[in-house]
């Protein structure tokens, strides 16, 4: 089979949605080389030939070399790396929306496995496994010093074999969490009817996230007909994936104008995808939920939506990934790496590395956990070695202007609506609310507010 490359938004995962597509441009490689790079060469020979002679355990040469392979790519950030064969062939499996595994998107922090996010209905998720956890041990054995392949390969296994992870989470001791292992399908998007407005959520970027929300967009026009107000859309926690889905998503709500444009080093590399004719929703209003969960695919989807105007966005602060990777395959052992080759940029010309995007709207989420005093958020920002933004002013200058406003929204009020008391359920009088909607605040805001832009808008053209 021929693969050519691909450009991925996602983090390095568990289940990666990572995959390979849109081709990525080649150069000639530079092989002039300084003396002093034959110097460094020369010692790292003479550091692997100590190693092999005088290290305490025989180590094969393989191992040395891969690993030297995978510290070269990953300390240039946190989303380069190597992919030896079996990673690569699993990766591969995984961008077609079907893995074995815990459903479980992680990335590396701080040489532990941090998870971006449970997959919606797999083990991990139904076990409680929750954005943010920090899995320090795997079947009673700890899992700091390993890499993130070798936390990943553990973690894998057939189908119903059981396995235990150790968590460490915010506030609380370590716990063991204890599940199943399962062939995990990712169904990208889900989608329901709340009222009289269509629910649409992408849990993350695959082959078919464009083809199952055509359909989902489909049925609920069938379902609703003339009483669809508008469509919510749903990116809170979703990692990322492919390039190309998140131009797709995107441009199925956009008439006219450029989606998203990529940058390499080289000028002459700079693309530009632009949306087609066409919006699928009818030009009804839009909100889209984000949170620190939302990253890279979605924010492109998200600041595309916002620099246009056509949704509104409700939540909290984006993630802030504003790199693109390509996944090179390595014919040489059929392994590949993962090599951040651009950074992507939004309509309006802004990055999003490291800032993440601000909704509209801020909503916290309402929840029954001690609230957390120091305001701990997940952001690329964190994570070492991130690439800068290059589009943020030197220290000290003035910050330019954010984009305008989404027309569509009508005025809101400065400060947004408190969140209920721990544990309270949020149901306004005479909405029919479905139970799933009653425990998530920031859906209900969502309603609310796209109900009220819906009245707006008749009010308008009466």
């Amino acid at each position: 089979m021929t693969l050519t490359f691909k450009k991925t938004f996602s983090t390095a995962l568990l289940v990666s949605t990572a995959a390979l597509a849109l081709a990525a441009p080649t150069h000639a490689a530079e092989t002039k080389f300084s003396n002093d790079t034959y110097k460094y060469l020369e010692l790292f020979g003479d550091v692997f030939e100590r190693v092999r002679r005088d290290y305490v355990e025989e180590v094969s040469d393989q191992d040395l070399l891969e690993n030297a392979i995978n510290g070269m790519l990953t300390a240039l950030d946190p989303h380069s790396g190597y992919m030896p064969a079996k990673s690569f062939q699993d990766m591969q499996e995984q961008t077609k929306g079907e893995f074995g595994g815990l459903g479980i998107e992680v990335n590396m922090e701080n040489g532990l496995v941090k998870v971006v996010s449970p997959i919606d209905e797999t083990p991990a998720a139904k076990a409680g496994v929750q954005p943010g956890d920090y899995i320090i041990g795997i079947d009673g054995k700890p899992a700091i010093g390993l890499t993130l392949n070798e936390a990943v390969d553990k973690m894998r296994g057939a189908p119903d074999t059981e396995i235990t992870i150790t968590i460490r989470r915010q506030g609380l001791d370590p716990f063991d969490l204890k599940m199943k292992r399962a062939v995990v399908r990712v169904q990208s998007v889900r989608s329901r009817v709340e009222g009289d407005i269509g629910y649409l959520r992408i849990t993350s970027f695959n082959e078919q996230t464009q083809v199952g929300l055509e359909k989902a967009i489909k049925d609920i026009n069938a379902k609703l007909g003339n009483k669809l107000r508008g469509f919510i859309l749903d990116l809170r926690n979703n990692p990322g994936g492919l390039l190309d889905q998140a131009i797709s998503v995107s441009d199925t709500f956009l008439e006219r104008g450029e989606v998203v444009s990529t940058r390499t080093r080289r000028l002459e590399d700079t693309q530009r995808y632009n949306a087609k004719p066409g919006d699928l929703a009818g030009g009804k209003p839009i909100v889209v939920l984000i949170n620190d969960g939302s990253a890279s695919a979605s924010e492109i989807v998200a600041g595309a939506l916002q620099d246009h105007g056509r949704a509104v966005l409700l939540g909290t602060k984006s993630f802030g990934k504003g790199s693109v990777q390509t996944i090179i395959p390595l014919n040489r052992n059929e392994s590949a790496m993962r090599l951040t080759t651009a950074r992507y940029y939004t309509p309006s010309g802004r990055s999003i590395q490291l800032t993440g995007i601000e909704p509209d709207i801020e909503v916290k989420q309402a929840t029954v956990q001690r609230p957390n005093a120091a305001g701990f958020r997940r952001a690329e920002a964190d994570l070492p070695g991130a690439l800068k933004n290059d589009t943020l002013p030197p220290a000290g200058a003035t910050t330019p202007a954010a984009p305008a406003a989404p027309s569509a929204k009508p005025a809101t009020p400065a400060k947004s609506p408190a969140a209920p008391a721990e544990g309270a359920k949020t149901a306004p009088a005479g909405d029919a609310r479905t139970t799933q909607d009653t425990d998530d605040y920031q859906l209900a805001r969502a309603l609310d507010l796209l109900r009220g832009i819906s009245i707006y808008q008749r009010a308008s053209t009466n």
